[in-house]
């Protein structure tokens, strides 16, 4: 994937785990929400030289004070585990949940710092009726070089706040790439080992950052 590529997919796994709470977020609807939350992201990275250079405390921070929290990881992961997830017991639940978060961040944090200023981000009409419970916000992403890209963001209402639950990115729904991945290992070697799986490959990523 090239550097454009991890900062369009980076930027939208962000937003996609935003909870967008709060009285203006629940008033306003969801396509500006997004909209609002892109431009701030964009808008610390344009400021700070390192992140452009890949500091990896900042980007980290970034992702830490922008995005986790404000973040409900529980809903992705019931979908990302789909079926299984009735099986697991309370306790593994949080585990998976704590995990897939770790792994969401790490792998797409460090993207952040291959931004480039002049990529520009349309926003089509919402369509929606008053008082729907969920919406698609599009947007196409149109990178300094290269073809534009789509990007949908899935949203539901959650406790009157809207909240990203899905995105597509180069025709592909994230939560339902890692349930395939997710539904093999657990069929392999249950709900215990999918924990453990995501556990190590959180240490490994942690592992090669910090070398």
């Amino acid at each position: 994937m090239d550097m454009i590529k991890r900062f369009l997919l980076s930027t939208a796994v962000g937003i996609a785990l935003s909870c967008f709470a709060g009285m203006s977020a629940a008033q306003d609807p969801p396509d500006v929400i997004i909209k609002r939350i892109v431009d701030e992201i964009t808008s610390v990275i344009k400021a700070d030289k390192d992140i452009q250079g890949g500091n990896r405390h900042k980007i980290n921070l970034l992702v830490d004070t922008k995005i986790v929290p404000y973040v409900n990881f529980m809903r992705m992961t019931q979908s990302a585990v789909g079926r299984h997830w009735a099986k697991a017991t309370p306790e593994q639940q949080s585990a998976l949940a704590r995990e897939f978060k770790g792994l969401l961040t790490n792998t797409y944090s460090g993207a952040f710092s291959t931004y480039r200023p002049d990529t520009v981000i349309e926003y089509k009409p919402l369509r929606m009726q008053p008082g729907d419970p969920e919406a698609v916000v599009r947007s196409t992403v149109k990178p300094g070089k290269g073809e534009p890209i789509q990007i949908d963001y899935y949203v539901e209402r959650f406790d009157g706040a809207w909240k990203v639950v899905d995105i597509n990115v180069f025709g592909a729904r994230l939560v339902e790439t890692y349930k395939n991945q997710f539904s093999a290992e657990i069929s392999s070697n249950g709900i215990d080992g999918l924990i453990k799986a995501l556990a190590a490959k959180n240490k490994a990523i942690e592992a090669k950052a910090k070398s």
